[in-house]
């Protein structure tokens, strides 16, 4: 084809593009989208809005979401600084770092999961019949952890310090993923390593490990995961980020209310079979959830200190910078 003719298909196909969108329902077009960032496992509000979009009244109505699925919360946090989303599931250290770098401009809108007196803690285990009893005796030993220098490492290097060790100088840090983590202690790769569920529940039941200290011994409430939306699309679009925080709400209430429908729906998103998620999902060995969704800043803030005392960040942050009361949950 000359590049004459290749020009003229080109024109041709951009016509009929705009014909096609003029001849669209005026209607259509004038619903706004959100564009949300998610990630696997322990977002069951947004898990409902995704498999069960009518039973809420506005998606697909008042407004759209584009679901785009990441690799963890540093991953949405290069989309929301990118602009490539408008919403998506953070922690709070990359929250923290991407203020801090000038990257990330973000309000919190939303807690997906965290911790709580009788909940489910991130813990590292040894083996039943290691040597190791106390955090002091993990001198000089390999130690396993999901992501060196992410949110676990605070209160981990916490629990360190208290014990008298150097983080940095006393242990041999590697990263190990949940899913390995069990595989990397039983193999002996690993003298301790951290366990999430439901990986945990699975290496529970096969028995032949014990738990040797949590996180909640550092900090009582941490806050794993929340919803984050960058403050330029609150500040352009408040009608739309608040109609988004609403469903939010209404997915928690909706995924606590009915057990049975959210271990269906988690197994769809998972592709994890219900009777393993039976074991611990909204049970008391798992993670707490605020039923109404709403952020818990004293919390956050806790953390945010930690971070700072522990180096992982350079400078201190106000948890309440990260709040517009405008488009925090609960809304209804």
């Amino acid at each position: 084809m000359s590049a004459r003719l290749a020009l003229a298909a080109f024109a041709g196909a951009l016509t009929a593009l705009a014909a096609g969108a003029a001849s669209r329902p005026a209607a259509a077009q004038e619903i706004p989208t959100i564009r949300v960032g998610f990630t696997i496992p322990a977002e069951e509000a947004k898990y409902t809005m995704m498999r069960r979009p009518a039973e809420f009244p506005d998606i697909g109505k008042a407004y759209r979401i584009e679901w785009s699925q990441f690799q963890g919360t540093s991953a949405i946090s290069q989309a929301l600084a990118a602009g490539a989303i408008d919403c998506g599931t953070q922690g709070v250290l990359p929250i923290a770092q991407g203020t801090i770098a000038g990257s990330l401009s973000v309000d919190i809108v939303a807690q997906h999961v965290g911790e709580k007196p009788g909940s489910f803690s991130v813990y590292w285990a040894v083996k039943e019949d290691s040597p190791i009893k106390s955090v002091a005796d993990l001198k000089g030993k390999t130690v396993g952890i999901s992501i060196i220098n992410g949110g676990t490492q605070g209160p981990f290097n916490l629990l360190l310090r208290k014990a008298g060790l150097d983080p940095e100088k006393d242990i041999k840090l590697v990263e190990v993923t949940f899913p390995l983590a069990e595989d990397a202690l039983r193999q002996g790769r690993v003298d301790a390593v951290n366990m999430n569920q439901p990986f945990a529940a699975r290496a529970e039941a096969k028995g032949g490990i014990r738990k040797l200290f949590t996180l909640s011994e550092a900090l009582p409430n941490i806050v794993h995961i929340l919803e984050a939306c960058r403050k330029d699309f609150v500040q352009k679009s408040p009608d739309l980020a608040r109609r988004y925080v609403k469903d939010l709400t209404l997915g928690m209430k909706k995924a606590l209310a009915n057990r049975d429908q959210t271990m269906q729906v988690v197994s769809e998103i998972m592709r994890v079979p219900v009777p393993v998620l039976d074991t611990y999902l909204l049970k008391d060995n798992d993670f707490a959830r605020r039923a109404d969704a709403s952020p818990d800043f004293p919390a956050i803030q806790a953390m945010l200190d930690t971070y700072y005392d522990t180096g992982l960040i350079s400078k201190k942050l106000v948890a309440t910078d990260f709040r517009d009361p405008k488009v925090l949950a609960p809304i209804e």
